[in-house]
């Protein structure tokens, strides 16, 4: 398979990228002009990337309590997860089967030999055989494009303004009571920061999911599929129960489509781009496909 880029993707990615990089200098400028420990925060925040990043697989296991499975459990979608491989040039990932209502599924490790595609039990109930292939397929370009290693360095900065905010209160009652005290003007730019610096996140999140759905449909040359796989899954969100999202709602950044519960600020800050959207954009991709 010819691994074709969408360049004007590939822009918006590395430019989103790049203003994260400069937020990232003006926060760290800011901090070691206030004398903050910089050195110390900076190390705190390398251990949380490294966990994250190393361990990224086992915590989203955890965390949704998917359970990887053999071959002999699920033939069938072994079978399925080894051709799209063989036509990714991947090798084979570990899968995983969540149990929930939710219909859905995700990727996450830190590189093609250290990833997992789960999928959940619904999801295999509600789609065809090619639907299914489709939403792997897209899985399985999450895993090509090294997105997990790609939102663990973009997150880097949030996690530092993370830091400051959950320490800033605190901190200023206990030192300089007289006087300027550095913590509150580092407090005060650390919300902004992070406020800034999520958005971005958000943004570049939504950029790897129109790469993952392109992904989808060349690996598969099927990207009809994909927005019938869409539709489906968005179609049936509406009817699963709000304690079932709940349950599953710490993993929606992973998810081929968020299971929002209705109460939450994800709705506001979004990491996936509208439904309608990813259609218009996978139609495009068709378009390219058939030479038009």
């Amino acid at each position: 398979m010819k691994w074709k880029r969408d360049w004007g993707l590939t822009a918006r990615v590395w430019f989103t990228l790049f203003l994260l990089f400069l937020v990232y200098l003006v926060f760290i400028a800011v901090l070691s002009m206030l004398g903050l420990g910089l050195p110390f925060l900076v190390l705190i925040v390398f251990v949380m990337a490294f966990v994250q990043f190393f361990f990224s697989d086992k915590l989203v296991l955890w965390t949704t309590r998917s359970r990887v499975i053999e071959a002999d459990e699920y033939p069938e979608l072994h079978r399925m997860v080894e051709r799209l491989c063989a036509e990714a040039d991947l090798p084979k990932p570990r899968i995983a089967i969540m149990q929930t209502p939710v219909p859905n599924a995700f990727a996450t490790g830190r590189s093609p030999k250290h990833a997992v595609v789960a999928v959940t039990d619904s999801i295999m109930r509600l789609l065809t055989p090619k639907e299914l292939e489709a939403v792997l397929a897209h899985e399985l370009s999450h895993v090509k494009n090294r997105d997990i290693l790609t939102l663990t360095v973009a997150s880097f900065v949030a996690m530092i303004a993370a830091i400051v905010m959950q320490n800033f209160l605190f901190a200023s009652l206990f030192s300089r009571r007289g006087g300027d005290n550095p913590w509150i003007i580092a407090g005060i730019v650390a919300i902004v920061v992070y406020f800034v610096a999520q958005i971005l996140i958000m943004a570049l999140s939504r950029y790897r999911e129109f790469a993952a759905d392109r992904g989808s449909a060349l690996i598969t040359e099927r990207p009809r599929d994909l927005i019938s796989a869409l539709q489906k899954i968005s179609g049936r969100m509406d009817n699963v129960p709000q304690q079932a999202k709940q349950q599953v709602e710490t993993a929606n950044a992973f998810f081929i489509i968020p299971a929002l519960s209705g109460n939450t600020l994800m709705e506001l800050f979004s990491t996936h781009p509208p439904l309608e959207k990813r259609i218009a954009n996978l139609e495009k991709v068709e378009m390219e496909m058939k030479g038009y």
